[in-house]
Parts: C-alpha cells; sequence; structure tokens
C-alpha cells in the first residue's frame, strides 16, 4: 500500500517530511564521519592539539563529505573525511607554525618522501598521519594501479601551501604590487586541497566508470577547486584579516571582480560536468554538490572553529 503524502507536500508540490528526513539521514551520517575524526585526531595528540582542531572543525569536515556523497556509506567516506584532516593539519603548520623557509621545505619534503613510499621518521607526526591514510587508501585496489596520480596530487598540493608561504613572507601590507596576481593566486589553488580530497575518494570508491575517467574527473575537479577557492575567500575574508593570510580580496581593487570571476569559474564547470553526467552522473554530481554546499555553508559559518 502507498502511503498518502498528501499532507506532507506542500501547496508548491514538495514533500518536506521526506526532505527532511533525507536531509536527517545526511547529517546522521556526517555525525558519524566526525566521530571517526575525533577518535582519528586524538589518536594523534601532537599533529591536531585541541585548539585549533576543536569538534566544530571535525563536524564541519564531516558535513561537507556527507552532503557531497550521501549515497555513500560512512565507511566510504572514511578516506575522503582523513585526506581533509590531513590538509587542514598541513596548512596549520605551514601557514601558522613555520617561520622559515628551511621549516617549509623539510615539510614539503617529509611529505613527497612519505608519497612515494618511504617510511616516515618517528617524530614525523605529519608524515605519521600521511603513511597511514595512504595504508587506508592501499585497501582499495585502485589505488596501487594509480599511485602515480596520488603522488602527483600530494606534490601539487603541498608545493601550492609552499607557494602561498612565499608570497605571505614577501607581502608589504598595505601594498597590492608584492601580492600575486588574481590568476596566479588562482593558479595555485591546489592550497585549497580539494582535488586531492576528490582523488582520494575516487580511489577509495570508484567503479569502473569513474576509475576509467579519472583525468577528466580530476581536469574539471581542479575547475572546482578554484571556484571552492574564491567561495572560501569571500566568506572568511574577515578572519583571514584577523590570521594574517592571503584573501583573493587583498589582490584586486573591487570586491566585485573575484565575485564575477566565481561566477564565470562557476559556469565553466556546470559547461565540463554536462558531459560527465552521460558517463558518470554520480561523480558530476558529487562535484557539483561540492559547490553548492560550501556556497550555502560560508554564507554562515568557517570551517575553522576559532574566531
Amino acid at each position: 500500500m502507498t502511503p498518502d503524502r498528501s499532507r506532507d507536500a506542500t501547496p508548491g508540490g514538495r514533500d518536506e517530511l521526506r526532505d527532511a528526513q533525507e536531509q536527517g539521514r545526511i547529517c546522521g551520517l556526517a555525525v558519524r564521519g566526525q566521530r571517526d575524526l575525533q577518535a582519528s585526531a586524538a589518536a594523534h595528540p601532537e599533529l591536531f592539539p585541541a585548539d585549533p582542531f576543536d569538534t566544530m572543525l571535525f563536524a564541519n569536515i564531516s558535513l561537507a563529505i556527507a552532503f557531497g556523497a550521501p549515497w555513500c556509506t560512512a565507511g566510504q567516506l572514511r578516506a575522503a573525511n582523513r585526506t581533509v584532516l590531513w590538509g587542514f593539519a598541513l596548512d596549520w603548520l605551514i601557514d601558522h607554525r613555520a617561520h622559515s623557509r628551511d621549516e617549509v621545505d623539510g615539510l614539503v619534503a617529509r611529505c613527497l618522501a612519505v608519497a612515494a613510499g618511504e617510511p616516515p621518521a618517528a617524530d614525523d607526526h605529519l608524515g605519521g598521519y600521511l603513511a597511514a591514510l595512504q595504508d587506508e587508501l592501499a585497501t582499495a585496489d585502485a589505488f596501487a594501479a594509480h599511485r602515480p596520480l596520488w603522488r602527483d596530487r600530494v606534490d601539487a598540493t603541498v608545493r601550492a601551501m609552499a607557494r602561498e608561504w612565499e608570497w605571505k613572507a614577501a607581502w608589504r601590507p598595505g601594498d597590492r604590487s608584492s601580492l600575486p596576481s588574481l590568476d596566479a593566486y588562482l593558479d595555485n589553488a591546489d592550497n585549497h586541497a580539494c582535488t586531492i580530497v576528490n582523488v582520494a575518494h575516487w580511489l577509495y570508491t570508484g567503479d569502473e566508470a569513474t576509475l576509467a575517467r579519472l583525468d577528466e574527473l580530476v581536469t574539471v575537479s581542479d575547475q572546482v577547486q578554484r571556484a571552492l577557492r574564491l567561495v572560501n575567500d569571500l566568506g572568511t575574508y574577515e578572519r583571514d584579516l584577523r590570521w594574517g593570510d592571503l584573501n583573493a580580496l587583498l589582490l584586486v581593487e573591487d570586491r566585485a571582480e573575484v565575485e564575477q570571476r566565481l561566477a564565470t569559474l562557476v559556469e565553466t564547470c556546470r559547461r565540463m560536468l554536462d558531459p560527465l553526467r552521460e558517463t558518470c552522473p554520480r561523480e558530476a554530481d558529487y562535484l557539483a554538490r561540492q559547490v553548492g554546499f560550501s556556497s550555502g555553508f560560508y554564507q554562515l559559518a568557517d570551517f575553522w572553529g576559532m574566531s
């Protein structure tokens, strides 16, 4: 017998009860992810101090991942969640704990060595977490076959964060000429660590059709990453000013220029996603949902819990 949902539907035809039930299920999926992240961080206290790695950060990460791929189980989202957390640790160490180029170069070198298969030193907490993440990824058969792609994305991510450190070190506040152009800034969008998370997710969960089109998916992901870089900057400008972080709004005279560039990037992503809807419809939805979630989330909140 088919239940009568007429009482649940609004005059416009939406079934609010069913919509809320699905949203609640996704939030439940996020809660499971949050618990895993908290346990993972607790096992590495030297890498994830409670300030700034608080429960709000874990919740925000798991919400983003759950809403991006709500068709997955909590176990299937484990690799993506942990890759995001590794990216936050890398960002924190380079942006806020490294005080010299030698320190930055050391972080980069250790991550690249671990990505190449070398065991981390006992006191290399970031490398140790990356090694554990790679062990988790290696439980999926696709990881061995596509290990070069993973190494490339680790390389791109750590070098992009190091490049941002260089820009900050050369920055003279109030002097826009000491900063990169908006184009150069967007070309360095791997510092946002979005595509590396997507690669981890696809290697961990991807079906045959997904794995066969990784090159196409990564190309689109890089455009999504650029868009998310600007979504983040538009939503976190005040916090970035307090923290002394770079932000796209510091590179231009008019906020409208960044907003227009974002609109252009989103439209580009839409066009690039269209062909993938025929071959990888779920992964096309996954990339589109990333842009949609972040665009809504940053209207009210920030991933970092501390102000």
